[in-house]
């Protein structure tokens, strides 16, 4: 594609997107399901652009993404609910991960004829629920606080999660040997020292907001850092995942750290961003969401549509048992239109996608069957959330069936 039709495709993609969230806003068809509608079109149908036209800088831009989307979700959550959360949270993404892990390599042992490892590196990359997915649509539906920073804090953790295991596996292939031990210390020390990244470059980053307003044409300096942020973690090992959330959370919330020894070097007015900044993250966020779903359709494959339908198998049996995972962990506060909320926000996504990549390149036997229902479940799982999350809230007689399975009361004997 040529620099003059590059120009007019991101012109016409900018546009579209502005009247996609018109549409979700009238009609309540999310905008992310039809921006990936037109990567499949200008994609893999019309053949005008190839995922490799992207080179290095593909996989760079979604990374960018990632760490914009993860930021602002951070700080959209409030401290309280996050303390209310964060234990609901995290056994939602472990039991979530342990039971989509098992059920995918349960599937493809059988559909696909994988070895175990195999199979367990498709279902440790499957494992989780995409953030780039997930946070823009919480933010634009209605829901509880605590709902909503359930779902922005399992798409953040099971991230971690999905990269830890399912490397660990690809390791393991290659080498002979998984070992349990090495996993289980990677995960925590990722957690861990991700988390302390994040908190301690807020509290920096804090004492300094107030002084780099002063410098002229300085809005982008905190988006700036929290790429800082993220490279750090990064190279250091952890997750910069992870250190991006807490860094956006930590930044908002510095009130709650007066009476600590911290309170000598924070500001005397507390730390928040200015309407100005906020419109301007908005829009960095909106422009990056746009153009990573677009790239998204772009990269799908349709070779095989083997693949596609038996991926389609694959995504429902996820759907299924998303609804007792959702009814064990989620708690009474949670209203029953929440859960079955919940229980439909599984798409898969950025993480996934990097992760399928890597068995092929190592010249794993079933790297190619990996990559290309990973790809086909992502698209499946982003437009059955796409759909079913509108359809639930205008169809009573869809919202009755699932609300039934969460008003359902066992008898214990």
């Amino acid at each position: 594609m040529n620099s003059s039709l590059t120009i007019l495709f991101l012109g016409i993609i900018i546009f579209l997107a502005h009247w996609f969230s018109g549409i979700f806003d009238r009609k309540g068809i999310p905008d992310v399901l039809l921006l990936m509608l037109v990567g499949i079109l200008f994609g893999p149908i019309l053949k005008l652009v190839k995922h490799d036209d992207f080179g290095i800088a593909g996989p760079m831009f979604t990374s960018l993404t990632l760490v914009i989307i993860l930021f602002e979700g951070g700080i959209g959550l409030n401290i309280s609910e996050l303390r209310k959360s964060l234990g609901g949270s995290l056994t939602l993404t472990a039991i979530n991960f342990v039971v989509t892990t098992i059920a995918v390599s349960i599937l493809s042992y059988m559909l696909f004829h994988l070895s175990v490892l195999e199979s367990l590196t498709l279902g440790a990359t499957l494992g989780g629920t995409s953030s780039a997915v997930v946070i823009p649509m919480v933010r634009q539906i209605s829901m509880q606080e605590i709902s909503r920073t359930y779902l922005v804090l399992e798409s953040a953790l099971s991230d971690v999660l999905c990269i830890v295991f399912a490397l660990a596996i690809i390791e393991g292939i290659s080498g002979g040997e998984v070992q349990p031990g090495l996993i289980v210390g990677k995960i925590i020390s990722s957690f861990v020292l991700a988390s302390f990244v994040g908190f301690a470059s807020a509290v920096v980053w804090a004492v300094l907001l107030n002084r780099m307003r002063s410098i002229k044409n300085s809005i982008f300096t905190t988006p700036a850092f929290v790429f800082i942020v993220y490279g750090l973690a990064e190279i250091l090992g952890y997750s910069g995942a992870i250190s991006s959330l807490v860094f956006g959370i930590t930044l908002v919330n510095t009130e709650q750290l007066r009476g600590t020894f911290l309170n000598k070097y924070l500001p005397q007015n507390p730390v928040s961003l200015n309407e100005t900044e906020k419109i301007f993250f908005s829009e960095i966020v909106f422009l990056l969401k746009t153009f990573f779903f677009v790239y998204i359709g772009i990269s799908i494959r349709f070779d095989n549509l083997m693949i596609l339908g038996l991926g389609l198998l694959v995504a429902i049996s996820l759907y299924i048992l998303r609804i007792p995972v959702v009814r064990l962990t989620a708690h009474n506060g949670i209203q029953v239109a929440d859960k079955v909320t919940m229980s439909v926000m599984i798409p898969k996504g950025l993480a996934a996608a990097v992760l399928a990549g890597i068995p092929l390149q190592k010249g794993i036997p079933g790297g190619q069957v990996i990559q290309d229902l990973t790809y086909s479940i992502i698209l499946i799982t982003i437009i059955l959330t796409s759909v079913l999350i509108p359809l639930l809230g205008r169809n009573k007689r869809l919202n009755a069936i699932y609300g039934w399975f969460f008003r359902i009361r066992f008898n214990k004997r």
